[in-house]
């Protein structure tokens, strides 16, 4: 393990393999998505607050999920036990786990909880997540504790389709301000720092026209727009509260800003009348 590594972190890796374990025959319809797949693609990118985080989030894709076992049982007997909120397992140490599904692949009326056919109502329904069924590669994550010498191959959501759900999170969470976290806009920063912009805005592009994806992406791109393109805003001021104490919160603002503007000309952002961008919102 990496001195540096903070300790919860160490720990949340180890219950994400517990539950990669648990799921094993369902890991064809399993992306990792939130913190840990952020810091897979990022690192540290050059920042002074150290990759860090107290859970795991996992996509589920209903079409792919295997018969059996059944996910809760499967978690249940790796010693998982059920949170306090729909779709969170806990396990070791109460490290919780989140299996989510998109909200466009969502079934019923339930305002948090779906369900997956087959498996029951034991899943968070989730909008912006659709992205990550999309983009996505298949990586080798591997424990974080140097005695720990587990790893699993496991589908990984790409910058892109992390970049989406993080803004469309941060997005929807402005209605209730206290809701809003610095380590989601200082994430943002993190992608966008090591993403190519030409490459991040040509995966954007390919999301927004598909089927699936497109809603959540054309969401996510007009609220980088609103919320990521002025010193001020909830994305810039975000990531800059995160790095508070460690950098000067106007370079981290002036750099995400400058960061927002380069993807969003890459992609051929306009300022029409309409807010579309030429040639892919239309």
């Amino acid at each position: 393990m990496d001195v540096m590594t903070p300790p919860e972190y160490v720990a949340a890796r180890a219950v994400l393999l517990d539950a990669l374990q648990a799921l094993g025959p369902h890991l064809r319809a399993v992306v990792l998505v939130g913190a840990q797949a952020v810091y897979i693609h990022s690192g540290s990118a050059d920042l002074a607050t150290a990759p860090t985080t107290t859970d795991a989030d996992l996509v589920v894709a209903p079409g792919l999920v295997a018969d059996e076992p059944l996910i809760a049982s499967a978690m249940q007997r790796a010693g998982f036990v059920q949170g306090g909120q729909p779709g969170t397992w806990l396990g070791r140490g109460q490290v919780a786990v989140d299996l989510m599904v998109p909200e466009a692949l969502s079934t019923g009326h339930g305002r948090r909880s779906t369900e997956v056919p087959g498996h029951g109502r034991f899943f968070r329904r989730t909008q912006g997540l659709e992205a990550a069924v999309v983009d996505n590669d298949s990586r080798r994550i591997a424990a974080l504790a140097e005695e720990d010498t587990r790893s699993f191959d496991v589908r990984v959501a790409g910058p892109a389709a992390l970049l989406v759900s993080k803004v469309v999170k941060i997005s929807e969470r402005l209605a209730n301000p206290k809701r809003l976290k610095p380590k989601d806009g200082l994430d943002v920063l993190r992608l966008l720092r090591v993403a190519d912009p030409v490459a991040l805005a040509a995966t954007l592009d390919g999301l927004l026209l598909n089927g699936l994806s497109a809603d959540a992406t054309r969401l996510a791109v007009h609220a980088l727009r609103e919320h990521g393109t002025r010193p001020d805003g909830p994305i810039p001021s975000l990531a800059a509260d995160a790095e508070a104490g460690f950098e000067d919160p106007d370079v981290i603002k002036a750099s995400t800003v400058a960061l927002v503007e380069e993807l969003l000309e890459s992609m051929g952002f306009d300022e029409s009348p309409d807010g579309r961008a030429a040639g892919i919102l239309g």
